[in-house]
């Protein structure tokens, strides 16, 4: 049943009313925000208090940098003291007979020598004193891959090879000379994972009826990962590549063709997202003739970055979704926890645990073939429990359940979220982070599904336009348990334009820190947590005074949030990792100008670049 808009405004005052006061109890001194002992208070309260978040303000900082202004230039900007430079971008070749980027000439055969398009998630891994990153590729700008072309789409097969060939996975050996890390041409380690690499399909699906086609009519052999979004890294070594919009690469030569309702619910369609045309090219992407491929996307993918011989691996048990990122802890038992957010509107965020323990000196290569999956449910009093996603719970079967995960999900009865990105563990402490980035239909309408997207205590505005950071504590800080007590860490807003209502943000949120969008999270090793963005980038009207996207960092233990960086115009910041000595950063610029309207990283280039750059303190110190 439809809510009215009385009924949306009963909620949003009861909401308001406990906030209110909680904020009055916070007052009272009894608690210090960020402790780990802290008293819990609402969701929306958690940060109102000025008192709350200056008296903690007294203990050691981690940010040790003078925060920045926003901006709208065309560069990276940094805090002074520190300096950046790139490392790659896309279309820079990995081999000795790939052609030097050339926007007229480029073609598949060069896209496949060569660094993927739209960077994202990344991390370092090191052996024997050599560096290898590991960096996924979500998806191309139309605008710029076909920038040799009229009508700025691909127009034929090769067209559409060279798109395929920059998604995926770049893998690239980096060394550092004079100071500064560059490409290592020739590396045993240098590799691509495109949309046409073998992959594994391991899990609960594997071999399952859903999962076969005419080309893989056993169910345990898939080609290629594409739009991987964010990533996760295994404490025994290996990268989790995360397939995010998948469905958006799918089109139907029928168009007469009744979508089921699992379709409708994934997203798919008649037509694909951005006029890719891989189904005309390629029927595995053309769901009239190949019903259950899209059932072979959506997955979190293992790979070994230093065993170039490694066949990568789609995880079914860990869900099937729109990932964004998977975090990954090990509890207090030994068992694996990951934590995985599903990026739409209404969607839920999840964890898995494995049915294995980690074993630090044993084979851990299969953990994340089996284990339980769950889903977040967020109660009002600042409690949540984890409700298991299993054949009794939902009616499904095991394979089905990570299959069609998000129909389980609704089964259960879990909390619609605000579109749950980048999920981070405190290295130092039990507790666990998501960037909810905006919900343009919080309060107005349901998922795709019907389920209800209620104004609540963690999802606190209707048509959410600027998003939060919503934080939680396990149970006994058991990773594995089903209970947990959660806050949020800030309620992204514009202080300047709204005034003494929600849309201005909690108090860490001033005129100096204001950002819009939380996306990426990642912590360093000393505990700060560092925040990116994908948002409105007008600098006007909601968004006045936020300039280009950027990167803040974030100290739990005080509330306080300081803006380190800001990127060139229309981009996205996204993909964080650090060397080995910890003495440099690395960071994803994702598409820069997707509009045209830049020339990064070239002063005067003719097509802007996603790339990866590298940020260092100019004394030579160590940052993160």
């Amino acid at each position: 049943m439809k809510k009215t808009t009385e009924n949306k405004m009963v909620e949003f005052d009861q909401v308001m009313d406990n906030a209110i006061s909680r904020r009055h109890f916070l007052r009272g001194g009894a608690i210090i925000f960020g402790a780990s002992n802290f008293v819990i208070s609402t969701g929306i309260a958690a940060l109102t208090s000025k008192q709350a978040i200056t008296h903690s303000y007294s203990q050691t900082s981690l940010l040790e940098f003078t925060e920045i202004a926003s901006n709208t230039l065309d560069t990276v900007t940094v805090p002074k003291g520190f300096g950046w430079y790139t490392v790659m971008s896309w279309g820079d070749p990995l081999w000795s007979d790939g052609k030097s980027f050339n926007h007229t000439t480029g073609d598949a055969k060069s896209q496949a020598l060569s660094f993927g398009d739209n960077n994202d998630g990344m991390d370092i891994f090191t052996r024997d004193g050599r560096t290898v990153l590991a960096v996924n590729n979500e998806y191309v700008n139309n605008l710029s891959m076909y920038h040799n072309r009229d009508s700025k789409l691909a127009e034929n097969l090769d067209d559409v090879m060279k798109a395929k060939q920059a998604h995926g996975v770049s893998i690239v050996e980096l060394e550092r000379k004079n100071n500064k890390y560059s490409i290592v041409k020739d590396s045993l380690y240098n590799r691509k994972i495109t949309a046409d690499t073998p992959i594994e399909i391991t899990g609960p699906a594997r071999a399952h009826q859903l999962m076969k086609t005419k080309k893989d009519p056993t169910g345990t052999k898939s080609l290629g990962t594409w739009n991987n979004c964010g990533n996760g890294k295994t404490p025994w070594g290996t990268y989790l590549s995360c397939e995010e919009n998948f469905n958006g690469y799918f089109s139907s030569s029928d168009k007469n063709l009744k979508l089921s309702k699992e379709f409708k619910r994934y997203g798919i369609k008649h037509e694909d997202s951005k006029k890719y045309a891989w189904g005309k090219y390629d029927e595995r992407f053309d769901i009239a003739l190949n019903p259950t491929e899209p059932n072979r996307a959506g997955y979190v993918v293992e790979i070994d970055p230093l065993n170039p011989k490694y066949t990568p691996k789609k995880r079914t048990a860990l869900g099937r979704f729109k990932h964004e990122n998977a975090e990954v802890v090990i509890a207090k038992n030994g068992h694996v926890v990951v934590y995985l957010g599903d990026d739409e509107r209404g969607e839920y965020l999840y964890k898995f645990v494995s049915a294995d323990k980690y074993s630090k000196y044993g084979n851990n290569s299969n953990l994340l073939e089996d284990g339980d999956l769950f889903v977040a449910k967020f109660d009002d009093n600042n409690t949540g429990i984890w409700l298991a996603l299993t054949p009794e719970t939902t009616g499904m079967s095991k394979a089905k359940i990570c299959i069609y995960t998000r129909l389980a999900a609704s089964k259960v009865g879990a909390t619609t979220m605000d579109r749950p990105e980048w999920v981070a563990a405190n290295p130092n402490k039990s507790e666990v982070y998501c960037a909810l980035t905006n919900n343009k239909n919080r309060g107005i309408k349901p998922n795709k599904d019907g389920d209800a997207t209620p104004i609540n205590a963690v999802n606190p505005r209707m048509a959410n336009k600027y998003g939060q950071i919503v934080r939680w504590m396990p149970k006994n800080s058991d990773h594995s348990d089903i209970n947990f007590s959660w806050n949020l860490f800030a309620l992204a807003g514009n202080p300047e334009v709204h005034k003494n209502d929600l849309k201005s943000g909690s108090e860490n949120i001033t005129k100096h820190n204001m950002f819009n969008s939380p996306d990426g999270l990642k912590f360093d090793s000393k505990g700060g947590l560092w925040i990116q963005t994908d948002g409105k980038y007008s600098n006007q009207g909601d968004f006045a005074g936020m300039g280009n996207n950027q990167m803040l960092l974030g100290d739990p233990n005080t509330g306080e949030i300081k803006r380190f960086l800001v990127g060139p115009k229309e981009c996205e910041i996204t993909g964080l990792t650090w060397s080995a000595d910890k003495e440099t950063m690395f960071v994803g610029i994702q598409h820069p100008g997707e509009k045209g309207n830049s020339h990064f990283p070239d002063k005067y280039g003719n097509v802007p670049r996603s790339s990866i750059v590298a940020i260092y303190r100019k004394d030579g110190g160590t940052i993160g």
